[in-house]
């Protein structure tokens, strides 16, 4: 198997990468929102909260 990020051979210690540095470049890939999986936007929406549930409730 090689390394998905560089494609060198993997190292058994960070399978599938090859070294640390291209687990964390994968790393850092997610965290920044890099890999996404397609989808309809109007899921998206429908999934987000609404306002009025996001605002705190104020006691009278």
């Amino acid at each position: 198997m090689s390394c998905p990020i560089c494609g060198k051979p993997a190292a058994e210690t960070y399978r599938p990468f090859c070294s640390k540095r291209c687990a964390d470049v994968d790393l850092a890939r997610w965290l920044k929102g890099s890999y996404v999986i397609p989808g309809d936007l109007a899921e998206e929406e429908e999934r987000a909260p609404s306002d009025e549930l996001a605002r705190p409730v104020r006691p009278n």
